[in-house]
Parts: structure tokens; C-alpha cells; sequence
């Protein structure tokens, strides 16, 4: 195993030049101080690599995550199991940025864990595109609140009429006044489904304009690409 981390570090360094390269690269000891960073590690950290080295991990550290977070985290790679989720870091300028991580315990020949090498791809785009999702979707609650209350009413009035028909015998002007209010609501009701369908149609257009932006996925962060 720890011929294999060897070459694979190797293999990360080769290709750290390549500007096409996303991968994020680092070997952490068993108490998570840094003692490898890729070149791709120190660009998106903007940290030097000899900043870096002998740190621990904490030094990227948002805030953004609970504490329950990494301990689930450290409880799993400590346990020997492989660990991935998404994480927002730190940068040293304060930025703050998106990773997809894969953390991997390191075992020597006795079967004891003695490092920890992880992966990671960042993630901006993706999360922005979530973000937008999600303003979308509470968007959409609202509008269909308002429209099921809204339409509520007209519905009643058109109901109550049409019983009323039914029920009771009306003079000409009882009549005329039943009916413009039966296209008074019928007007509302028209209304609200135009807004409806109107809204729905710009959904649709953001939708697609999302996935477009996904499928160009120009600069190769997210990590389907692994």
C-alpha cells in the first residue's frame, strides 16, 4: 500500500503542471497535520507549499461544517473505511471554496493505519447551480401558496353561486347580479392560471439554461469527471 501511495504521488506531481489537471491531492499523519500537497492542493488554498506542510487540515477549516460533521468523518477513516462528502474550505485569502473529497486510510504491514491520502475535485459550479435550484424551488412554494389561497376564493364564489341557482328563484336583476359575479370570479380565476402558466413557462426556460451550464461543464469541476 505504501508503494502504491508512492507511485500515485508521483503520478499527481507529473501532472500537477497540467493546467486540464483538477485533481486536489494531499497525505495527512494518523492526527491530520499535512506532510503532502499537490500543486493543485496549494493553487486552489492559495497557500505556499511550505506553509502548508506540517499544518494540520484545520487550517481550512470554514466554520461552515458542525462539529458532528468531522467527527463522523474521523470516526469512519479511523475505523479503516473510506470516507467522501462535500466540503467548503478556506482559503488563506479568506475566499471560501468547494470540494468533493474521498479520504483513504493508509495501512503499512502490520495493518495499521499510518496515513491518510485524499482526493479532491472542486465544486463551485455545481454548488452554485444547487443554490440556483434551491432559490427556484422556494420561489415556486410561494407562488403556489399564494395561487391555492387565492383561488380559493373565486372557487367558493362560483360554488356558492351555482348552489344558489340551483335553490332559489331569482328575478332579472338578482340574476344579472349572480352572473357578474360568476365572471368577475371566472376572471379571477383566469388570471391566476395565466400567471401560473407564465411562471411555470420561466421555470422551465432556467431549467434548461441550468443544464446547459452543466453539460458545458467548462472547466471540468465536478466529479463525475473523476
Amino acid at each position: 500500500m505504501q508503494k502504491s501511495i508512492k507511485d500515485l504521488r508521483i503520478l499527481l506531481d507529473k501532472n500537477s503542471e497540467d493546467s486540464s489537471f483538477n485533481i486536489i491531492s494531499s497525505i495527512t499523519d494518523i492526527k491530520g497535520n499535512i506532510i503532502y500537497a499537490n500543486q493543485k492542493f496549494c493553487e486552489i488554498s492559495k497557500y505556499e507549499e511550505t506553509e502548508l506542510l506540517g499544518k494540520n487540515h484545520r487550517i481550512l477549516n470554514s466554520g461552515h461544517h458542525p462539529k458532528t460533521f468531522f467527527k463522523t468523518m474521523w470516526k469512519t477513516i479511523g475505523n479503516g473505511n473510506v470516507w467522501d462528502g462535500e466540503i467548503r474550505n478556506k482559503a488563506k485569502d479568506g475566499s471560501y471554496y468547494w470540494v468533493y473529497s474521498i479520504i483513504f486510510p493508509v495501512f503499512d504491514v502490520h495493518n495499521k493505519i499510518t496515513q491518510y491520502f485524499s482526493i479532491r475535485v472542486p465544486i463551485d459550479e455545481k454548488k452554485k447551480l444547487d443554490e440556483q435550484r434551491e432559490k427556484r424551488i422556494r420561489r415556486l412554494e410561494k407562488i403556489l401558496f399564494k395561487i391555492s389561497h387565492e383561488v380559493r376564493q373565486p372557487v367558493t364564489q362560483i360554488l356558492g353561486v351555482s348552489d344558489l341557482l340551483k335553490e332559489t328563484q331569482l328575478n332579472q336583476d338578482e340574476l344579472r347580479m349572480l352572473i357578474e359575479g360568476m365572471k368577475e370570479s371566472a376572471d379571477l380565476l383566469n388570471l391566476y392560471t395565466r400567471e401560473l402558466n407564465q411562471y411555470v413557462h420561466k421555470m422551465k426556460n432556467e431549467e434548461y439554461e441550468l443544464l446547459l451550464a452543466a453539460s458545458e461543464n467548462p472547466d471540468g469541476s465536478y466529479y463525475t469527471n473523476l
